[in-house]
């Protein structure tokens, strides 16, 4: 079990051996979802600019459209 304390201006700091841990860096964003036990914090995962095209080839559609869709109009 890890403590963390909260300073006056609402900043936690993570013990340094749960950063490494898990792999948390500056800028990491921590996701917070309340359950019925109480709280659990996550580290989020960033996605990955090309994982929303995983798969887009295999829908039906010129290339034409897909290519416009990659680059933007």
């Amino acid at each position: 079990m890890y403590r963390a304390k909260m300073t006056s201006k609402g900043q936690v700091t993570i013990p340094k051996k749960l950063r490494t841990k898990i792999g948390l860096k500056p800028g990491d964003y921590l996701c917070i979802q309340e359950t019925d036990e109480g709280y659990v914090i996550k580290k989020m995962v960033r996605e990955d600019n090309f994982d929303k095209y995983v798969g887009f080839l295999n829908k039906p559609a010129s290339s034409d459209k897909i290519i416009e869709e990659l680059r933007g109009k």
